[in-house]
Protein backbone atom coordinates (compact mmCIF):
# COMPACT_ATOMS: atom_id res chain seq x y z
CA UNK A 1 0.00 0.00 0.00
CA UNK A 2 1.47 3.24 -0.95
CA UNK A 3 0.63 6.29 1.14
CA UNK A 4 1.99 9.82 2.31
CA UNK A 5 3.41 10.38 5.67
CA UNK A 6 0.01 12.59 6.19
CA UNK A 7 -2.45 10.03 5.41
CA UNK A 8 0.02 7.20 7.69
CA UNK A 9 -0.40 9.77 10.67
CA UNK A 10 -3.85 10.47 10.33
CA UNK A 11 -4.52 6.91 10.04
CA UNK A 12 -2.86 5.94 13.21
CA UNK A 13 -3.67 9.15 15.01
CA UNK A 14 -7.15 7.93 14.42
CA UNK A 15 -7.22 4.81 15.67
CA UNK A 16 -5.62 5.76 18.55
CA UNK A 17 -8.25 8.02 19.26
CA UNK A 18 -10.52 4.91 18.60
CA UNK A 19 -8.64 2.82 21.04
CA UNK A 20 -8.85 5.59 24.21
CA UNK A 21 -12.27 5.76 23.56
CA UNK A 22 -13.15 1.94 23.75
CA UNK A 23 -11.22 1.71 26.87
CA UNK A 24 -13.15 4.16 28.68
CA UNK A 25 -16.68 2.76 27.09
CA UNK A 26 -15.71 -0.88 27.36
CA UNK A 27 -13.65 -1.02 30.40
CA UNK A 28 -13.98 1.78 31.97
CA UNK A 29 -11.17 3.25 32.12
CA UNK A 30 -10.38 6.66 32.98
CA UNK A 31 -9.39 8.89 30.54
CA UNK A 32 -5.47 9.54 32.18
CA UNK A 33 -5.70 5.21 32.25
CA UNK A 34 -6.89 4.95 28.94
CA UNK A 35 -3.75 7.39 26.72
CA UNK A 36 -1.31 6.03 29.21
CA UNK A 37 -2.57 2.14 28.62
CA UNK A 38 -2.81 3.08 24.80
CA UNK A 39 0.51 4.41 24.84
CA UNK A 40 2.55 2.43 26.61
CA UNK A 41 1.47 -0.94 24.84
CA UNK A 42 2.96 -3.31 22.27
CA UNK A 43 0.37 -3.14 19.87
CA UNK A 44 0.68 1.19 20.03
CA UNK A 45 4.11 0.29 18.54
CA UNK A 46 3.41 -1.83 15.98
CA UNK A 47 0.99 0.49 15.14
CA UNK A 48 3.28 3.15 14.96
CA UNK A 49 5.46 0.57 12.23
CA UNK A 50 3.69 1.11 9.08
CA UNK A 51 5.25 -2.49 8.02
CA UNK A 52 2.91 -4.08 10.53
CA UNK A 53 -0.03 -2.78 8.27
CA UNK A 54 -2.30 -2.39 11.43
CA UNK A 55 -3.03 1.00 10.36
CA UNK A 56 -5.62 -0.65 7.50
CA UNK A 57 -7.35 -2.63 10.25
CA UNK A 58 -10.73 -1.42 11.90
CA UNK A 59 -10.02 0.01 15.15
CA UNK A 60 -11.79 -3.06 16.65
CA UNK A 61 -9.68 -5.26 15.09
CA UNK A 62 -6.82 -3.44 16.88
CA UNK A 63 -8.84 -3.08 20.00
CA UNK A 64 -9.07 -6.82 19.60
CA UNK A 65 -5.67 -7.39 20.44
CA UNK A 66 -4.46 -4.63 22.76
CA UNK A 67 -7.88 -5.76 25.37
CA UNK A 68 -5.70 -9.32 25.19
CA UNK A 69 -2.19 -7.72 26.03
CA UNK A 70 -3.88 -5.51 28.54
CA UNK A 71 -5.29 -8.75 30.37
CA UNK A 72 -2.30 -10.29 29.80
CA UNK A 73 -0.64 -7.84 31.46
CA UNK A 74 -3.44 -7.70 34.57
CA UNK A 75 -2.56 -11.49 35.53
Amino acid sequence: MNISEQEFRFMTESITADLIQMLMDKKHYTLPKAIEAVYNSNIYRALLRPTSLLYTQSSGYVYHYLSQELMEQNR
